[in-house]
């Protein structure tokens, strides 16, 4: 039973974000009168088995392994034959039971499929669950390019189930800590230090973990109600983003999402500064907790040409020459701002990456 919600106001319509114990048990006890068809990440069908055998059993299951590589442009047309063997129609909903990528895929194949079919959420991951869920947006790669195709198309419903969260390892968490560390920081300086001074209990208190995923949803809920197609004042929430996705195409995705995006927002801190009026204390002050967040990937190496290349490429960039960053002010008040991509820039991101950071 969901005792808890929240409303989020949609150009399509309103949607709700149900905040429950168990999400596999809502699932099972709450499936839709019209037909339906799962899109599941393999690993939760795996660990679920048990608890979900009623919707592995249903006659429309598409199993996906949740690797970057499955959320392209390049993979959709499997998809789409899939759920077209299945007879899918335009009342039928997709119900998506996974983290950010099956969401990605989900939301995209919702937006074109038919040209539009309803879906519903249940994200399984710490980092769905405190910033993804909500925001309309699908995002796929093509080619070697992160998210350059996407559509915002809100579900009807989110389910955040808190007990999957029980089965994430420690890196799953940290990444999912990163989005929450990043949307406190975007709140001000004091909403960040509450999260900051209750970072250790996170790991270990599910119901303070519960209330800072709520409170992640509510400042992002803000934004998204005046903005839901990032024209304005939602683009601060690409803090760190930027930087982070360059990071990951870097690696080859060795460093998760969440885990880039952490050392994408102390990165971008300490460029503030050197590039803008940024203040090296606001750098200080995150940089402790920010650090321990990202801990066992700070010697990973993260090729500077590689960097730079992605972060050129970044769907953001207005002008040529140029890329746009997301950064703390001299107050701390964090904006847009777009920054000639020229040698002093690449020798300030490969001195943080080799020298900084580590």
């Amino acid at each position: 039973m969901c005792k808890d919600l929240m409303t989020i106001k949609s150009y399509r319509s309103d949607y709700t974000a149900f905040f429950c114990r168990n999400g596999a048990e809502h699932l099972v006890n709450n499936l839709p009168d019209k037909i339906f068809h799962i899109i599941i990440d393999k690993r939760v069908a795996n660990l679920y088995k048990n608890e979900l055998k009623l919707i592995l059993d249903h006659s429309s299951v598409l199993l996906i392994e949740a690797i970057e590589s499955n959320k392209s442009l390049e993979k959709m047309p499997e998809y789409v034959l899939h759920l077209v063997s299945k007879q899918i129609r335009r009342d039928d909903i997709l119900i998506a039971i996974g983290g950010g990528i099956i969401q990605d895929i989900t939301c995209f194949l919702a937006a074109t499929l038919l040209r539009g079919v309803d879906w519903y959420f249940y994200p399984t991951t710490l980092l769905a669950q405190a910033d993804s869920c909500i925001g309309s947006k699908s995002s796929i790669n093509c080619g070697d390019s992160k998210n350059l195709l996407g559509t915002f198309t809100p579900p009807s419903k989110v389910i955040i189930g808190s007990n999957f969260l029980k089965t994430l390892d420690d890196r799953d968490v940290r990444s999912g800590v990163g989005e929450m560390l990043k949307v406190h920081g975007i709140d001000g300086q004091k909403t960040f230090d509450k999260i900051a001074n209750k970072y250790n209990d996170l790991f270990i208190d599910s119901d303070v973990m519960q209330t800072f995923i709520r409170r992640s949803l509510e400042i992002k809920k803000k934004y998204i109600e005046i903005d839901e197609f990032d024209r304005g004042p939602r683009n601060i929430f690409n803090y760190g983003h930027s930087l982070g996705h360059a990071i990951e195409a870097a690696t080859n995705f060795a460093i998760p999402h969440g885990i880039a995006v952490t050392i994408g927002v102390d990165m971008a801190n300490w460029l503030s500064p050197q590039i803008a009026d940024g203040d090296v204390r606001h750098y200080d002050r995150m940089h402790g907790v920010l650090s321990n967040n990202y801990r066992g990937f700070e010697n990973i190496d993260i090729p500077i040409d590689l960097f730079m290349s992605a972060l050129s490429k970044d769907k953001k960039n207005i002008g040529k020459g140029e890329v746009t960053l997301i950064l703390p002010t001299k107050e701390a008040k964090i904006e847009k701002g777009r920054y000639v991509n020229d040698e002093m820039l690449k020798s300030l991101c490969n001195k943080y990456l080799t020298e900084v950071r580590t």
